[in-house]
């Protein structure tokens, strides 16, 4: 157990940025789950919209600190090729 104040406070904000940082991802996780449906449906048009959201949403979350810059990147590129090879 924590005994100075800081280390008591660094607790309690660590515990907010946990609960902030799990909806962030899980909200990810729906968007990524919808995109990826769109592409197995064949829907273009949702499918693109999907992207455009799930590309939108690493970039703010890798800037927040959730994700690292590099599996962001690494997860876009996934998602776009993905969705790159809906046209073949």
């Amino acid at each position: 157990m924590a005994h100075t104040k800081s280390a008591l406070k660094r607790n309690r904000t660590s515990k907010l940025a946990n609960i902030r940082n799990k909806s962030k991802k899980s909200a990810f996780a729906t968007f990524e789950k919808k995109f990826r449906s769109a592409v197995a449906d064949g829907d273009v048009n949702v499918a693109g919209e999907a992207l455009n959201t799930c590309l939108s949403r690493l970039d703010k979350n890798a800037k927040d600190g959730v994700f690292h810059k590099n599996k962001a990147d690494r997860k876009k590129a996934q998602l776009q090729k993905l969705f790159g090879a809906m046209g073949k």
